[in-house]
């Protein structure tokens, strides 16, 4: 992945700020050849569940949230470095404060909502009974899945209003084109990662970050 360049003064394209965003994300994000290779298995899990939204919504939207982005959010929490990053010359909290997307503190609250759902559901039968008319266990799980998609919606979209109330409209829709399509570019960058694992290079060299 090479460093865009957009010119000093000029406000960039849509397509401009989308390989910026990334660009940050990658070197900022994705240091740990681990991470990146739970971010490859994940973005193949996540194309999957695109297709298969089609069909059984409710039950892709249980698979994605417990497979591909529990995946992705272990590789972030457990194996990328939360020390002093010398590769971008900045601290893990100016990180964390500049992080368009949601960083590690928002994604303990959107995942606390996401694990209160279904025992919220259990406790109440009734919620969301509107969305299928399966009773019993059946009917809980379905409910379950068809609430995690509408979370995963509102999360999307709750950030992305955001995003453009405080940075911009372009900039808010470029960061939701960035998540919708994460799962295609993770496969086209990080598809090495897990040969650069069994040749015992855990962290990324990052030589194509200027200054390297």
């Amino acid at each position: 992945m090479i460093a865009p360049q957009v010119p000093a003064g000029r406000k960039p394209t849509f397509a401009e700020e989308l390989r910026l965003q990334r660009w940050d994300d990658h070197r900022y994000y994705h240091q740990s050849r681990i991470n990146q290779s739970l971010h490859l298995l994940s973005a193949v899990c996540f194309c999957t569940t695109y297709v298969g939204l089609f069909f059984e919504p409710a039950i892709v939207a249980i698979l994605g949230w417990i497979v591909p982005m529990w995946v992705r959010q272990i590789g972030h929490f457990f194996f990328e470095p939360k020390g002093y990053d010398h590769v971008n010359s900045a601290s893990f909290e100016y990180k964390e404060q500049i992080k368009l997307g949601y960083n590690l503190r928002r994604k303990v609250v959107l995942l606390g909502i996401w694990i209160t759902i279904p025992f919220v559901l259990w406790l109440s039968p009734d919620a969301f009974a509107s969305l299928t008319a399966e009773a019993g266990l059946v009917g809980w799980v379905e409910r379950t899945g068809y609430a995690w998609l509408i979370l995963a919606v509102l999360g999307l979209a709750g950030r992305t209003l955001y995003l453009m109330m405080t940075h911009g409209m372009q900039t808010g829709l470029v960061w939701c084109a960035k998540i919708l399509t994460d799962p295609f570019h993770d496969i086209r960058i990080y598809h090495r990662a897990p040969l650069s694992i069994l040749r015992g290079e855990w962290f990324d060299p990052m030589h194509h970050v200027p200054g390297r």
